[in-house]
C-alpha cells in the first residue's frame, strides 16, 4: 500500500516541500563570493571564476538579479549554521552508521543540531529518511527564504501610482495624450541615437517624494525609492514588469553596480594619481606644473592645450587628421590625430621647447589619450598625474582656458582645419591678454618675468 499521504510532515516536523529537483549550479557560498566580486567592480565572467562557476552561470546569476545583489546573500552565513561542505561531512558519516553524538563529536557541534538536521532535512522521494547533502541545502535554503511580499505587490493602490507616474503617457495641455514613437522592448538599453520610449518618466526618487503630498494622511501609500528600484530590477518580486526600466532615465536594463560604475582606466595606478601631485603644485608658488586636455570639434577633429598653473601661459598642440590610412576598425586605434601615439608625440615636441625648470609636472583627465604616460615620462622626464574621475574641477586652470578658446574655436565646428601656426597666433594672443590674477600683468610678461629672475 505504501506510504500514507502526508507521512513525511509528521515524522520529520516540517511541511509539504516541492521537489528540489536538479541541484542547483551553484551553492550560496558561491553566489556570495560571487556578489562580493561584483561589489569590487569586477565583470559577471571574471566574478563568476573567482567564485568557481562558469562565465554561463555568471552572466545569468547577474542578469535574473537585475545586476542588484540579493538581500538574502550579501554577506556569508555566520557560523551558526550548518555549512554545504558540514553537510557533505554529516552525509559521508552517516552511510558509514555513525551515530549522532559521533558525527557531532567530529564536526564540533551539538549532537541536538546533528540530530535536528537529520530529520527537518532528510530526503523523503524514496519512501525513507534518507540523507543527501544537495537535497538538505535545498531545504535549508528553502527555509531560510524571507516569506514577506513585496509592498508594491501587495497594494494595489500604490502600485498603480507607481506605474502611472513611471510610463503613463505624455499629454498635451489641452490633456489630450501623445503616443511618441513606437518602440520595442528588447530587454535591453536602448542603443545609440534611438528612439525611446516616451512617457511621464518620473524617477522612483520623485514619486516616492510626491506620495507623501498627495497622501499625507495615509500611510499605507508610502514607499522608499530603493523598494521601486528592486521591484523594477529584481525578478521574481511579482510588482512591477521589468520592462518599465526604459522609463527611467538611464534606461538601462539592468543595475550597474557602483563600484563597476566608477572603475578607472587600467594605465591609471594609484601612483599616479592627483593626490601623489607634489604639494607645491597646489600652492601655484614655483612656475612649471601643467594642466592639459582636449578640445574637440566636427569629426572627432580635436585640439591639445597645455597651461601654466602660475603664469598661465598657454601653449597649443596642432593634431592633425591622420592621411592615407584605411577606414578605422572597430575598437581600433583613433585616425583622427588624438590617439595616445599621436598625442604623446606632440605633447613630448611642445614640452621639450620649455626650459628644465618649466617642465615639473602635468596633470590630466583619465581619457585614453594619455594611455601612453609612462613612455612621454621617459622621454621628456616629465611627471604626469591624473585627476579623479568625473572631476574636472581638479584642472581648473586648464578648464577655464578651455572656455577661452571656445571664442576662437567654437563647439561643432571642424578644428582640423586650423594649422599649427592658426594655433601659435591664437596661444599668441591668449598670452597677451593681461589677467587680474596676475596684477594686470599678461601670462607672456609672468613667464618672462620668472625666467629672467632664475637665470
Amino acid at each position: 500500500m505504501g506510504r500514507r499521504k502526508g507521512w513525511a510532515s509528521s515524522v520529520t516536523g516540517r511541511p509539504v516541500m516541492r521537489s528540489p529537483g536538479r541541484p542547483p549550479a551553484g551553492r550560496r557560498e558561491h553566489r556570495v563570493r560571487f556578489w562580493a566580486a561584483v561589489a569590487r567592480g569586477a565583470t559577471s565572467v571574471d566574478a563568476a571564476a573567482e567564485a568557481g562557476v562558469s562565465a554561463v552561470v555568471g552572466v545569468r546569476w547577474f542578469r535574473e538579479a537585475g545586476g542588484m545583489p540579493p538581500s538574502a546573500i550579501r554577506a556569508p552565513l555566520s557560523g551558526r549554521y550548518l555549512s554545504f561542505a558540514e553537510r557533505e561531512e554529516i552525509a559521508l558519516l552517516r552511510a558509514q552508521k555513525c551515530g549522532v553524538r559521533e558525527i557531532a563529536r567530529q564536526l564540533g557541534r551539538s549532537p541536538s543540531t546533528i540530530s535536528r538536521e537529520l530529520r527537518r532535512n532528510a530526503a523523503t522521494r524514496s519512501g525513507r529518511l534518507e540523507y543527501r547533502a544537495s537535497t538538505a541545502q535545498w531545504h535549508a535554503d528553502q527555509r531560510a527564504r524571507r516569506p514577506k511580499l513585496a509592498k508594491l505587490a501587495v497594494n494595489a493602490e500604490l502600485r498603480r501610482y507607481v506605474q502611472d507616474r513611471l510610463s503613463g503617457a505624455v499629454e498635451r495641455p489641452d490633456g489630450g495624450g501623445v503616443d511618441g514613437p513606437k518602440v520595442r522592448w528588447i530587454g535591453r538599453r536602448h542603443g545609440p541615437r534611438k528612439d525611446r520610449r516616451w512617457a511621464k518618466s518620473w524617477s522612483p526618487e520623485q514619486i516616492s517624494g510626491r506620495l507623501r503630498l498627495d497622501f499625507p494622511d495615509d500611510e499605507s501609500m508610502r514607499v522608499w525609492h530603493e523598494a521601486i528600484y528592486q521591484s523594477l530590477y529584481v525578478q521574481g518580486r511579482g510588482a512591477l514588469r521589468r520592462e518599465l526600466t526604459a522609463c527611467l532615465r538611464t534606461g538601462r536594463a539592468l543595475r550597474v553596480p557602483r563600484a563597476r560604475a566608477r572603475r578607472g582606466k587600467h594605465f591609471v595606478t594609484d601612483q599616479v594619481l592627483i593626490s601623489e601631485r607634489p604639494a607645491e603644485a597646489e600652492d601655484r608658488a614655483v612656475p612649471g606644473h601643467w594642466e592639459g586636455d582636449l578640445i574637440l570639434g566636427l569629426e572627432s577633429s580635436a585640439i591639445g592645450t597645455l597651461v601654466e598653473r602660475t603664469t598661465r601661459f598657454t601653449m597649443l598642440m596642432h593634431l592633425p587628421p591622420m592621411v592615407g590610412q584605411e577606414p578605422r576598425a572597430k575598437n581600433g586605434p583613433a585616425l583622427a590625430g588624438h590617439g595616445a601615439e599621436a598625442v604623446r608625440d606632440a605633447i613630448a615636441s611642445t614640452i621639450t621647447t620649455l626650459p628644465e625648470q618649466l617642465r615639473r609636472s602635468l596633470t590630466w583627465d583619465q581619457g585614453t589619450e594619455m594611455a601612453q604616460h609612462a613612455q612621454l615620462r621617459i622621454q621628456t622626464g616629465l611627471p604626469v598625474y591624473f585627476c579623479d574621475p568625473h572631476s574636472p574641477w581638479q584642472r581648473g586652470t586648464n578648464e577655464n582656458t578651455n572656455g577661452l578658446l571656445r571664442q576662437y574655436f567654437p563647439k561643432g565646428t571642424d578644428l582640423a582645419r586650423h594649422s599649427a601656426e592658426d594655433l601659435a597666433a591664437v596661444a599668441a594672443t591668449l598670452n597677451g591678454r593681461p589677467r587680474k590674477t596676475l596684477g594686470w600683468k599678461t601670462p607672456a610678461e609672468a613667464l618672462n618675468e620668472y625666467l629672467t629672475t632664475t637665470v
